[in-house]
């Protein structure tokens, strides 16, 4: 893998479309700055109405039921707030959102149109190898936004779309197995699939996927 491609890759999607903020909240040294980029970003009129919120199946997975029943962070809530936004008010993804906002990634996922996010939970990142996790977080710019970018697929994929192998954001793909609400991605496994954010259908998943080394 190599920073140049995926910082290539980040502006190819970035350029045409206006920037927004992120946001999220986490313990710590990036509390703040989680917070302010939360509290600055607003969805357009159109990813308000997105006709393919209002249209979506029901989100399936025993991992659901930790999504807040009301507020910002339910299932209603995030569908009214691109995606960054939206699971920086989802407590299951604040360690993601931490992440995301370190690579300063809020603005770039926030503005993409259509997009499919592997959204790893807390568990997730909680689970993997401390020596890589540092790593990652230590290089915000490259081995850490070549990770995330690796969890983004372009265009929404509804669950009968989801089986196959995909391209990443990163440049490299991802496969998918399974079918009607049994997935995995990789090693990892679907837990609350088909959330719908303004512009972003979510997949959270159980594990962090690590792209292969190039």
């Amino acid at each position: 893998m190599t920073t140049t491609r995926t910082a290539a890759t980040l502006a190819a999607i970035a350029l045409p479309f206006a920037l927004t903020a992120c946001g999220g909240t986490d313990s710590g040294s990036g509390s703040s700055s989680s917070s302010s980029a939360a509290s600055s970003s607003t969805p357009s009129d159109s990813m308000s109405s997105s006709p393919m919120a209002d249209k979506a199946s029901a989100p399936f997975g025993d991992g659901c039921a930790s999504v807040p029943k009301s507020g910002k962070g339910s299932f209603d809530g995030m569908a009214t707030d691109p995606v960054a936004t939206a699971a920086s008010n989802n407590p299951a993804l604040k360690t993601l959102v931490t992440a995301v906002t370190k690579a300063d990634l809020g603005s770039t996922l926030n503005s993409a149109k259509d997009i499919t996010v592997f959204a790893p939970t807390n568990d997730a990142f909680a689970a993997m190898d401390k020596a890589t996790m540092d790593k990652a977080m230590g290089d915000p710019k490259g081995l850490l936004t070549t990770v995330l970018t690796h969890h983004v697929v372009e265009g929404r994929l509804a669950p009968e779309d989801l089986a196959g192998t995909h391209e990443t954001l990163a440049g490299d793909t991802i496969t998918v197995e399974g079918s009607g609400e049994d997935f995995t991605v990789g090693e990892a496994a679907v837990v609350c699939g088909d959330v719908q954010t303004a512009n972003a259908t979510v997949y959270i998943i159980d594990g962090v996927l690590m792209p292969t080394a190039k």
